[in-house]
């Protein structure tokens, strides 16, 4: 198994327990977890902050998200569509909050230095490439839309995402957004409210 490939199934295995336990997280635990040596997670990382710092670039990294929309058939209809693309969405963001959280409960503050600042435009880029991902789940329908899919997806985006809910709030259906944003908010005439 290469390098690589080492590191990749060694976050594999930690995200899911950094997820349980946070930073408290033993590299004895992970080890046993991977089905490996606790001396392996050390050929690999240069120690368990380097470890935990990778699984929140990978929980973060939006081509798990990406592939997932990539995977949605063009042929379904365009509300099926969009409500599986909200969907998936949404499991991503839950996904990196629960790590973030996880790490940030159990006391782990790693201070940054300039060598680890995010590549210039990568919140940028993630989001430029899921707007393009949804504008290609819209195109197919492009005749039949007032607006342009690129529209359409950013405007998604927004409704998805405005802003975190009020504690103890849940967040609008995928089905209710779709909803809302193909066919909005008023009753059709004559129709009860």
């Amino acid at each position: 198994m290469s390098t690589e490939d080492r590191r990749a199934m060694i976050v594999a295995t930690t995200l899911p327990l950094v997820a349980e336990y946070g930073a408290a997280v033993t590299t004895s635990r992970i080890a046993r977890a991977a089905g490996i040596g606790e001396g392996t997670i050390f050929r690999v990382f240069t120690d368990k902050d380097d470890l935990l710092q990778a699984c929140l670039a990978e929980a973060m990294n939006p081509e798990h998200v990406l592939r997932e929309l990539a995977s949605i058939p063009l042929d379904d209809p365009l509300t099926d569509r969009l409500v599986q693309a909200a969907e998936a969405l949404h499991a991503h963001l839950e996904r990196m909050g629960t790590v973030i959280s996880a790490l940030h409960a159990s006391g782990h503050h790693r201070e940054r230095t300039s060598g680890d600042r995010p590549a210039p435009g990568g919140r940028q880029a993630s989001m430029k490439a899921t707007r393009e991902a949804l504008t290609e789940l819209i195109e197919p329908d492009r005749a039949m839309l007032r607006l342009q899919p690129e529209t359409i997806a950013s405007v998604f985006l927004g409704m998805l995402f405005p802003s975190r809910p009020a504690s103890g709030e849940t967040g609008i259906p995928p089905r209710t957004v779709v909803d809302i944003l193909l066919h909005g908010a008023l009753a059709a005439p004559g129709s009860p409210a």
